[in-house]
């Protein structure tokens, strides 16, 4: 990234400083009281940004070009950094743009492709049937009749967008550099994210990369389709997949809910989606109403993946902790796992974070599930985190828009679903296989590889630090020392762990013969199996045993 302004783009840094400058108060009060009273549904003063500045902003990042509709998409996703009034405008902004002049749709496919549109379709649809600032899309139908979508992206868009992304990176670091608020904000790091969104969705490729890999996640959910790319039929600037027949989920109307099982299909969506989320860390990160569609055979269609997240283990166990804390109402642990989410900034109040979670879960408590979403709930804490001097990863942000929007759909298809509850038996689902499975025969046999190496490595160690010792080669100042109690410790020490490395190699010979050749079995594993595991499990309990009839009662004494 540039280290200073360029003059070729002072034109494009005009238009943004204009921008900044004109909505200045939405990013001052966006992480501030202001947002936090919007939230919780109180009157604001005169000076906090109206729904009519939100649509001046909508409407300027249209006028901008396409690379500013997509960073408006992506700041609704900023509860921490904008107010609700700006958050609810943008999550609206949609691509308004007409459609390409006639041939150059197809022109580009054939140039992508490689071949005659006649020889790899039998029929092509000129008119498209929904067309926005990076690309449209067209009906068609392969050889063989199949009825597909085909997604053509618009000439020079690329070029343009990573003009624009240049000239955002720019400023963005220039502000950093020289305003502290928008450091503290951390303008270059958004603007990396946003890079790195939007280079994605530019790269058709990597959108059907994600309709393969969330289709093989949510194969195991029948009332969820997600349209399969047409491998020999993509490029970088044009993607073809199975053609779903739909509506929009936002024209489904009452009369509409009682031809559906509406409570099975939304109680599948939001399975499907915590199953991204809790389990493979990677989710479709705009579910939209107009991005689920309800198809003739009465399932739900998830389209348009060029926006996904992906979750690294790291974030996926802190999410999963948050999630828990929030159903459990422990403020502590919820605590804990925003920090682990989150930069510290210089002014952080880890005191004052724990008290507005710890409110902030008390009025969860007395709230009713219809007054406070889940991706509400996410918000807010995100909010109080900015308030308190903790940064939210953009993780945390992005998954409570998409909740939002989930709960949206959710609530459409069944008005008195209780998405909390799912998300709460969810995730301590999701906890107990992630214990079971740590449980399994092959992890253990792993940790207790790990002890037996460990064990086998610790006497060496031990002998060059005495032979260092000997040589006086360490110099250690001790004030106090009882030789008998270290005499004690050492042996204790040894004891445990010549008791630890036992018990690794009952473990591994049961794993042994377990999957070795079967004689005689009980309860359907071999008999040694059971017998060595019942040795490491006598010596266990030996070991605790003696940890709690000698180590405790001398912590006693040495406390009195």
């Amino acid at each position: 990234m540039a280290t200073s302004l360029k003059a070729g783009h002072a034109h494009r840094y005009a238009g943004l400083a204009r921008l900044l400058l004109k909505h200045r108060g939405a990013a001052v009060s966006g992480a501030g009281a202001a947002s936090e009273l919007a939230l919780e549904g109180e009157e604001l003063d005169a000076g906090t940004p109206t729904d009519e500045d939100a649509r001046h902003l909508v409407d300027e990042l249209c006028r901008m070009g396409p690379t500013f509709i997509k960073l408006g998409q992506l700041l609704s996703t900023r509860a921490d950094l904008l107010p609700p009034v700006y958050l609810r405008a943008l999550a609206d902004l949609r691509d308004n743009v007409p459609p390409l002049e006639p041939g150059i749709a197809e022109q580009v496919v054939e140039d992508e492709l490689g071949v005659r549109l006649s020889t790899a379709f039998g029929s092509f649809e000129a008119m498209p049937i929904g067309s926005a600032s990076l690309g449209q899309v067209h009906r068609a139908t392969l050889r063989d009749g199949r009825p597909v979508a085909v997604k053509v992206q618009r000439p020079g868009i690329r070029r343009r967008a990573l003009e624009d992304m240049e000239v955002i990176g720019e400023l963005a670091e220039f502000l950093d550099r020289h305003s502290d608020r928008a450091s503290r904000l951390g303008f270059s790091s958004m603007a990396d994210q946003f890079r790195g969104s939007l280079v994605g969705e530019l790269d058709y490729r990597r959108e059907a990369a994600n309709l393969r890999e969330l289709g093989d996640i949510l194969d195991g959910f029948d009332r969820i389709v997600v349209p399969r790319p047409v491998d020999d039929y993509v490029s970088s600037r044009v993607l073809t997949m199975e053609f779903v027949e739909g509506r929009s989920i936002d024209s489904l109307g009452p009369l509409g809910r009682t031809e559906l099982d509406c409570a099975d299909l939304a109680e599948q969506l939001v399975g499907a989606y915590l199953e991204q989320v809790l389990v493979h860390g990677f989710f479709h990160a705009d579910p939209r109403p107009g991005n689920i569609l309800l198809t003739h055979d009465h399932r739900l269609a998830l389209v348009d993946l060029g926006m996904v997240a992906r979750l690294s283990p790291e974030v996926q166990d802190q999410l999963l902790r948050l999630l828990l804390a929030m159903s459990s109402k422990d403020s502590a642990a919820a605590a804990d796992a925003l920090e682990r989410l989150g930069d510290r900034l210089e002014d952080y109040e880890p005191g004052r974070l724990r008290a507005r979670v710890a409110e902030l879960l008390l009025r969860y408590g007395s709230s009713t599930i219809g007054d406070l979403p889940a991706g509400r709930s996410l918000a807010e804490l995100a909010v109080a985190s900015s308030a308190c001097g903790l940064r939210p990863g953009p993780e945390l942000t992005m998954l409570a828009k998409a909740l939002l929007n989930l709960d949206q759909v959710a609530r459409t298809l069944d008005p008195g679903i209780r998405i909390d509850s799912i998300i709460e038996s969810r995730s301590a689902a999701v906890m107990r296989d992630r214990m079971l499975d740590a449980a399994r025969p092959a992890k253990v046999m792993r940790s207790a590889l790990d002890a037996a190496a460990f064990a086998e490595q610790l006497p060496g160690r031990l002998n060059k630090v005495l032979e260092s010792l000997a040589a006086g080669r360490i110099d250690l100042r001790l004030e106090g020392l009882d030789e008998n109690a270290v005499l004690r410790g050492a042996q204790k020490m040894a004891n445990r762990v010549a008791a630890g490395v036992t018990i690794a190699a009952f473990v591994i010979a049961a794993a042994l013969f377990a999957s070795g050749p079967r004689g005689a079995t009980v309860w359907g594993y071999p008999v040694l199996t059971i017998v060595f595991l019942g040795l490491a499990v006598l010596t266990a309990a030996w070991v605790g045993i003696g940890m709690v009839r000698r180590d405790l009662p001398q912590r006693r004494r040495q406390r009195r």
